[in-house]
């Protein structure tokens, strides 16, 4: 996941790069990249709304659950900026943010965003 997450964030580069989060449980398993379809992708992220109804759609059929999504900071901190906390929802979804080499997980509750610790399982 952390892998399939900092590609993601290279190959966009100058651009966002976005995405959603699959697991089971509590453990994420798989970073899907999406397309990023906002207006302006350099500074700002919006996943493609049919991989989201996509997502839902297959976690109601069974399948992995909707985590929660990622996207990267060319050119910031991995921690939620001023946009991100004003887009969140407060729905307890995980946010990684993704800067440079640096990966960092938040927790979109109704309080505001909350760092998150992880470990990353190598199968």
């Amino acid at each position: 996941m952390d892998k399939a997450m900092r590609a993601a964030a290279v190959s966009a580069f100058p651009r966002e790069a976005c995405g959603i989060l699959l697991g089971e449980g509590e453990r994420i398993t798989q970073a899907l990249e999406t397309r990023n379809v906002h207006l302006s992708p350099e500074t700002h992220f919006e996943i493609d709304p049919q991989a989201l109804i996509d997502a839902h759609r297959a976690e109601r059929e069974g399948g992995p659950k909707l985590m929660g999504y990622f996207h990267s900071h060319p050119s910031g901190e991995p921690v939620p900026s001023a946009t991100d906390r004003a887009m969140a929802a407060g729905d307890g979804k995980v946010w990684a943010i993704i800067a440079g080499d640096n990966v960092r997980l938040w927790c979109d509750d109704t309080k505001g965003f909350r760092a998150l610790s992880y470990i990353v399982v190598e199968d």
